[in-house]
């Protein structure tokens, strides 16, 4: 069946990178593995009935028929991963995810995983390399943007290895990473993440500013923070964003 470009569909076929891929994820018989987007089941092949449970979340209708006939007794979901219940399908353990990500999805998908860690024990994501240096970004590169250190306080984030387009059908124009997400059981003590969410957005919204004319609409207690406002956005670190997170958490009245 031919890739629809509509749902970014670019099928890993090299042998070596999917048995590469499914090293890393190491799958136990304890698991319980959700695939995202399974495709032609290239990948599901080396890791289905190799765990407890396997659920997978196709977008494109036309692939599941086969991919049932292909693996008798997979639970397969034909929806869209952005618009599923994930409360309710991640429900009752914690999940491993893995998935080729198309770019369209891949940010605002994970920007949703990060906020259902309780249920997931880790990812293993193919990205586009370009997303995922920014997930794996360090402050004072350009990487280091609000995706990178939301994830980043979230969870260890590992990049693998690269995937050169012409391991796809069809090949991208880009070449594509494998990064290992595992989620942090020792955050730093983040009071609101709306405070976050807000510090983040208008810190990057306005990344050349210095910080005090960037958060000057927010109510941000800088003493308390501990943090120069004559910096910028891409100097700080995590643990300095939460502290402006909570400065301003504590300053902002609560609903």
């Amino acid at each position: 069946m031919r890739a629809r470009k509509r749902f970014g569909q670019h099928f890993l076929t090299d042998h070596g990178v999917l048995d590469r891929l499914a090293k890393a994820i190491r799958p136990r018989p304890d698991d319980r593995m959700l695939e995202i987007g399974p495709g032609h089941g290239a990948l599901t092949e080396r890791l289905f009935g190799a765990t407890q449970r396997y659920l997978a979340v196709e977008i494109d209708r036309d692939l599941v028929p086969m991919l049932k006939a292909r693996f008798p007794g997979i639970e397969l979901v034909n929806d869209d991963i952005l618009r599923v219940d994930l409360d309710a399908m991640l429900d009752g353990g914690r999940w491993r995810l893995v998935g080729n990500l198309p770019y369209n999805i891949s940010t605002p998908l994970l920007v949703t995983l990060l906020g259902r860690l309780e249920h997931i024990a880790d990812m293993h994501f193919m990205l586009q390399r370009e997303v995922a240096a920014r997930l794996a970004g360090r402050p004072g590169t350009k990487a280091w943007g609000r995706i990178a250190v939301l994830t980043q306080y979230h969870c260890e984030v590992e990049p693998l290895f690269d995937v050169a387009p012409e391991s796809f059908e069809p090949p991208p124009q880009v070449w594509s990473s494998v990064v290992r997400l595992t989620p942090r059981r020792d955050t730093l003590g983040l009071e609101r993440p709306t405070a976050f969410d807000a510090v983040l957005r208008h810190a990057f919204g306005q990344r050349r500013k210095r910080l005090g004319n960037a958060l000057q609409s927010l109510p941000v207690d800088w003493d308390r923070a501990g943090v120069d406002r004559g910096r910028r956005a891409d100097e700080l670190s995590v643990a300095e964003f939460v502290a402006l997170a909570n400065a301003l958490a504590r300053e902002e009245p609560r609903d």
